[in-house]
């Protein structure tokens, strides 16, 4: 179990330090701001939706190592899949962040977000983990009020 922890800790860790698809889409067609208080996170979210297709998607902004690497596997993770794939993908890694005590096992669906497992451990990420998702729904729903997770 150790050994696995520390997989999923450099996996956090490499994401943090060289995020996928940070960047702005210029000709993106939504765009949503999200902002975490506890820790400082803030985030934007870009997306270009052709259809019910999130054809690209990126995210810029400055936060800790979770909130990065979380945005960061995010844009991968949700790329080329229809809006309700995205969301059924922000259901699951929802519900896996905020199981209490780490209960439940992460869906195989999750693939490799599945690193962020043990973020559910620590109540006070669960925050940092989700911002970027949240701001993604934002987006694809086209709000423009800031996302906060107060």
């Amino acid at each position: 179990m150790t050994d696995l922890r520390d997989l999923y800790q450099e996996v956090i860790l490499d994401h943090n330090r060289k995020p996928k698809n940070y960047h702005a889409i210029e000709d993106a067609n939504r765009k949503a701001e999200g902002y975490n208080p506890l820790c400082g996170d803030q985030i934007t979210v870009y997306a270009k939706i052709e259809g019910d297709v999130i054809r690209d998607v990126a995210f810029e902004g400055t936060g800790c190592a979770i909130s990065k690497a979380s945005a960061s596997m995010m844009t991968t993770s949700v790329q080329g899949r229809t809006i309700a794939e995205a969301e059924r993908l922000f259901e699951l890694f929802h519900a896996m962040v905020t199981s209490e005590g780490g209960r439940s096992t992460p869906s195989p669906e999750l693939g490799k977000l599945a690193v962020f497992s043990g973020v559910c451990e620590f109540p006070a990420r669960v925050k940092c983990a989700s911002l970027a998702w949240h701001t993604l729904r934002a987006a694809v729903k086209g709000s423009h009020e800031t996302v906060s997770t107060e």
